[in-house]
């Protein structure tokens, strides 16, 4: 049986997608991977997704929105990533990692990106505990907080000085003295009197309490390998994004961090493919913009399918 649309990612936008194309009738099968929900499994509680005044654990709301996909007759496959998407050939053939494939007309590529940790055991661990890659999403969480940051690019210095709309004060973590970042960005942050400066440091080790709250940081010197312990209350990981794009051929467009290029709102360079959310989006990486990526994605194969005559 040849599908009508298959979504390949479980997050916001790729439930959402599917609550759209099922609702449309168009019986869309959803490929979940191995973190069913997304980035959003692993964040504690979401205060900024409209619809939720007292915040929602984030792996509730996943459940949420599958609920509200599969109601509408979305199917899915749990726990298995996508290898190949076969475009050589129409309709197209979606293969997965254990060599099952489906057939489909259209497919929605919702994978998203994933951040760059340090690399530490308790980064995972403690993420939602006092460790997050996402100032937007979580930093309202420290207010009156002292955290620390760690990175050296627009990003770092962009959530930084984010950051001090909460926290009394925040430390940037940089393992070297020169940054990535742009001039103007480094001088917004350096003239920010909330923000405070470790050069020539890396974070070789979390600390918590009982609670698994973060209190401290173990900091090396990267210039003469002394170490330090650094009382802070909160570790933001800024060092980038990679999307989640690596499974695709290089029939698809991507930028020079892998970011799928658009043809369009939602269209990639393969005609009949879409995407959503941020596969493709470096800029605001929220649910609620993911979400209606998601949406965006749908409608335009839904569209697309009836203009060729598919669906």
């Amino acid at each position: 049986m040849t599908r009508n649309l298959v979504i390949i990612g479980s997050g916001p936008a790729g439930y959402t997608a599917a609550i759209y194309a099922a609702r449309a009738g168009l019986a869309p099968l959803l490929y979940e991977g191995i973190q069913p929900g997304g980035q959003l499994t692993t964040t504690t509680e979401v205060e900024n997704y409209p619809g939720f005044p007292e915040g929602v654990q984030g792996p509730e709301m996943m459940e949420l929105f599958k609920k509200q996909a599969a109601r509408f007759g979305t199917e899915f496959v749990e726990f298995r990533n996508v290898s190949k998407i076969h475009t050589d050939k129409r309709p197209f053939v979606i293969e997965d990692e254990m060599g099952e494939k489906v057939e489909a007309h259209a497919v929605i590529i919702a994978t998203g990106a994933s951040a760059k940790l340090i690399g530490l055991e308790k980064e995972k661990e403690l993420m939602g505990f006092g460790v997050s890659a996402c100032a937007t999403c979580d930093g309202a969480f420290f207010k009156g907080k002292e955290v620390a940051i760690v990175g050296g690019g627009d990003t770092a210095m962009e959530e930084a000085i984010f950051l001090t709309r909460f926290a009394p004060k925040v430390t940037v973590i940089h393992r070297r003295e020169g940054f990535r970042a742009s001039k103007i960005m480094l001088e917004r942050a350096q003239k920010n009197p909330k923000i405070e400066w470790k050069l020539w440091r890396a974070v070789t080790d979390i600390e918590h309490d009982e609670k698994k709250q973060v209190n401290a940081l173990v900091l090396e010197d990267t210039q003469n390998g002394g170490t330090e312990r650094f009382e802070t209350q909160g570790l933001f990981v800024a060092i980038g994004h990679k999307p989640n794009t690596a499974f695709l051929g290089p029939e698809f467009e991507r930028n020079e961090v892998g970011y799928l290029t658009l043809k369009g709102a939602t269209r990639t360079s393969v005609e009949g493919v879409f995407a959503a959310g941020d596969v493709h989006d470096p800029n605001y990486r929220q649910a609620v913009t993911a979400a209606g990526w998601g949406c965006s994605a749908a409608l335009d194969a839904q569209r697309w399918l009836e203009h060729e005559g598919l669906a």
